[in-house]
């Protein structure tokens, strides 16, 4: 199974880049994702929002292989538990998918993104910043991963 997170915007701070680190490291290799940073979409003091999410959205969906199973992060999503996710980790590599999370930038997901996703998961129903999202989504993924692995720390 491979694994890949693809988020919009890049230079997160030190401690972004650490925490995220760390829980990668805890992962397996077949589950570590590989972080694919998608530029920002310019974004000029008057409108331009939609030109960026276009801009963004072009650069996302050509960084997404086309056999791999596409998870859009999206506050309208369906918030999984971590046993939900847990699950679902199961039921993808059973089915032998490779798996694409994908982050849209500070405007959130142009249409074309949510519309490739095969799947909406909601991190949480309160707006996250961006760095924030990165960590908690890693965190998440090495917690369902040690559900699966019957290890304490879940507990």
């Amino acid at each position: 199974m491979r694994v890949q997170l693809l988020a919009v915007g890049g230079k997160m701070p030190s401690w972004v880049q650490e925490g995220y680190a760390e829980y990668a490291k805890r992962l397996p290799k077949d589950l570590t994702p590989k972080l694919v940073e998608i530029e920002l979409g310019y974004r000029p003091k008057q409108g331009g929002i939609e030109t960026a999410k276009k801009a963004e959205a072009q650069a996302i969906l050509a960084a997404i292989p086309s056999d791999h199973f596409v998870v859009a992060l999206e506050v309208l999503g369906k918030a999984w538990s971590t046993p939900e996710l847990s699950e679902n980790l199961e039921d993808w590599r059973m089915r032998g998918l490779d798996v694409t999370f994908i982050v849209g930038g500070p405007d959130g997901l142009a249409d074309a993104c949510v519309q490739r996703a095969n799947a909406l998961w909601s991190l949480s129903p309160l707006t996250l910043p961006h760095p924030l999202v990165r960590i908690v989504f890693i965190e998440q993924l090495y917690r369902a991963w040690t559900i699966l692995q019957n290890h304490p720390y879940h507990k």
